[in-house]
């Protein structure tokens, strides 16, 4: 009797341990939550003078992640998408109800492999694909040039998990024209010339930061083409797991680009080992399989990520990328 009155009060005290840990974790997160509001002001009209009075807090802060409750906001705001709402009351409207695309059989071919696994867009037909049709419909007749491509669908579909449709709509067109950082729109027109930008560059990184591995990458034939085009095509949507893609996410809205570099260069250093230890058939499996548990802690994979310096790097490899395709032409 006495062990068994013993194992109750262990019980009862891990019992009561787990709640006060949730109720510091609530706790935390509601201080967490406060400190974005007062941040952001009423419905976000605070945010530029903010950010433009204090940008090392808001990067901090960022790469700390967005709550969760607050994301849809705060993406727009970081992306610029809501001045251009506000500057086109309507739009979105005539764009999906009154014009149509060639793209609309592309579209919906394409709408059931976009997050295959997530429960919003499982439903065939359901709320969700139709409203990730609705949006990259509406994009398609607003650039007729660009129109649709594959990979957009991702972009769309993370968008449309946190805001409305219309509020999504004008948040791509900010990506894809480039309201904040370098239009995304490179990344799908014919030729894929920013892809083709950013795959030199990252090799390049890859040669001047993880000289061991690189030289392994020659010996064996592996070009950036053959893992990396879907980091940098979705920013990592493609099919690394959520939680880690909405961090990468909260921190490219607000830096840009940058951060997949950084993200996939961290995630060839610390399985430097390992890949060096591959022939060429497993290492290109290897290297389009990243382990889940590399990508479990975000917090720990994004710690590396941000002491790689390559800022100085990318301006250097993108000028003799320019200077490359000038010769060439």
């Amino acid at each position: 009797q006495q062990q068994q009155q013993q194992q109750q009060g262990e019980q009862q005290a891990h019992a009561q341990s787990d709640s006060g840990q949730h109720e510091g974790e609530d706790q935390q997160l509601q201080r967490r939550v406060h400190k974005w509001r007062a941040m952001m002001g009423p419905a976000g009209a605070d945010w530029r003078a903010y950010a433009a009075r204090k940008p090392l807090k808001v990067k901090r802060r960022v790469r700390k992640g967005v709550p969760d409750q607050l994301r849809g906001l705060v993406w727009q705001l970081m992306s610029g998408s809501r001045e251009l709402l506000l500057e086109n009351r309507g739009v979105y409207e005539q764009l999906v109800c009154y014009e149509r695309t060639p793209a609309e059989l592309e579209i919906i071919r394409d709408i059931s492999r976009t997050f295959p696994g997530h429960v919003y867009y499982k439903q065939r037909h359901g709320p969700g694909q139709r409203s990730l049709f609705n949006v990259l419909k509406a994009y398609a007749v607003y650039d007729r040039d660009l129109g649709y491509t594959q990979g957009m669908g991702f972009v769309a579909g993370l968008l449309l998990l946190y805001m409305s449709e219309e509020d999504a709509f004008w948040t791509l067109v900010a990506l894809m024209k480039g309201k904040v950082h370098t239009p995304m729109e490179g990344l799908y027109l014919p030729g894929l010339p920013l892809i083709q930008q950013y795959l030199f560059q990252f090799d390049k990184c890859v040669g001047a930061l993880l000289p061991r591995l690189y030289a392994h990458f020659q010996a064996e034939c592996i070009h950036p083409s053959m893992y990396a085009s879907q980091w940098f095509v979705t920013v990592f949507a493609y099919s690394f797991p959520f939680d880690f893609v909405l961090r990468v996410w909260d921190i490219f809205l607000l830096e840009g680009m940058k951060i997949v570099f950084r993200v996939g260069l961290a995630i060839l250093q610390l399985r430097q080992e390992e890949l060096l230890a591959l022939p060429f058939e497993r290492l290109v499996q290897g290297l389009r399989n990243v382990p889940e548990e590399l990508l479990a802690q975000p917090d720990d994979l994004l710690r590396v990520a941000h002491g790689i310096r390559v800022s100085d790097l990318l301006t250097r490899f993108k000028e003799e990328y320019a200077a490359q395709e000038q010769h060439d032409t």
